[in-house]
């Protein structure tokens, strides 16, 4: 049997879908690049994995602010505060033409007094880097038919930097590959934001616990969806949920649940606050608290 590694998968998926941008998004002639044509906060705001979309599901939006002629890009801070953890990211994307996004985010979990109690010593941070590509194929989230959304296709290739510790709490793998497909649409009279994404991924709490376990070895299909009401051009409030693996026997896993609010203080800054509930990580239940995202954005 032939075995193909997750990095190797990732490195092909990256480039299959450049090689499609460039067929898709080019111009018969060449254009003068400009970024900075989209509507506030229709470039989404960052992720935990890095991508374009909410709090903690990836939506079909590209990162930036460039239209179909630009090159953009943004950058980000956030950190969500748990009563036993506290986890940190940051990172950037580079949006092409409004249709190619790549993606890179540094994640740490300061597993805090948690980590004692596992035995790898308190405060013991483990530590992940998340490299995605998304292409949008078809839609457009904010003009043309109302009935069509902005659909895009992605992959994230995670790679745990903690591999003692993921075989030590019964992870097979310190590596994967998320692989996924997202519909979004800003219904503009209505001021509401709609977004579902279907992802295939065996990850343990994102990644930062590895990949497949005693409970589950294979990829499964899990789902995320955002509900959001535009409350003037600046200001979206609402509701996320990303439905999770529960692979490792020793830690359940549970479904997260958001609810937010994003501000674009103007048409480079955007900050975005939530209130979250994860559920029981790593066997702390009841991890609810605040996040808070920095994003800037050209």
């Amino acid at each position: 049997m032939i075995r193909i590694s997750p990095s190797t998968v990732a490195r092909c998926i990256a480039k299959v879908l450049v090689a499609i941008a460039v067929v898709t998004a080019a111009p018969a002639e060449a254009r003068e690049g400009r970024a900075g044509g989209k509507l506030m906060l229709t470039n989404g705001v960052t992720t935990i994995e890095g991508s374009s979309g909410g709090g903690i599901s990836t939506w079909a939006l590209i990162a930036g602010n460039e239209t179909v002629d630009g090159i953009g890009g943004s950058a980000h801070v956030s950190i969500i505060l748990l009563p036993d953890y506290r986890w940190e990211s940051h990172g950037a994307a580079i949006g092409v033409h409004d249709r190619l996004e790549l993606s890179y985010a540094r994640q740490n979990l300061d597993t805090r007094d948690v980590g004692q109690k596992l035995g790898i010593g308190r405060g013991y941070t483990l530590n992940q880097d998340v490299f995605g590509a998304k292409l949008r194929i078809a839609g457009d989230a904010v003009y043309g038919s109302p009935y069509l959304p902005q659909i895009a296709i992605g992959a994230q290739y995670k790679h745990n930097l903690d591999a003692p510790i993921i075989a030590a709490v019964g992870g097979h793998h310190a590596s994967g590959t998320d692989i996924y497909v997202a519909a979004t649409k800003l219904l503009l009279r209505q001021s509401i934001l709609l977004g579902t994404t279907l992802r295939y991924t065996k990850a343990n709490q994102n990644g930062l616990l590895g990949f497949g376990g005693d409970r589950g070895a294979n990829r499964t299909v899990q789902v995320e969806g955002t509900l959001g009401y535009q409350i003037s051009r600046q200001l979206v409030v609402g509701g996320e949920y990303r439905s999770k693996p529960d692979n490792l026997g020793f830690a359940k896993e549970n479904d997260w649940k958001t609810a937010y609010a994003a501000y674009a203080i103007n048409k480079n800054l955007t900050a975005t606050a939530a209130y979250v509930d994860l559920g029981s990580i790593a066997t702390a239940e009841r991890q609810r608290g605040g996040f808070l995202s920095l994003q800037t954005a050209f």
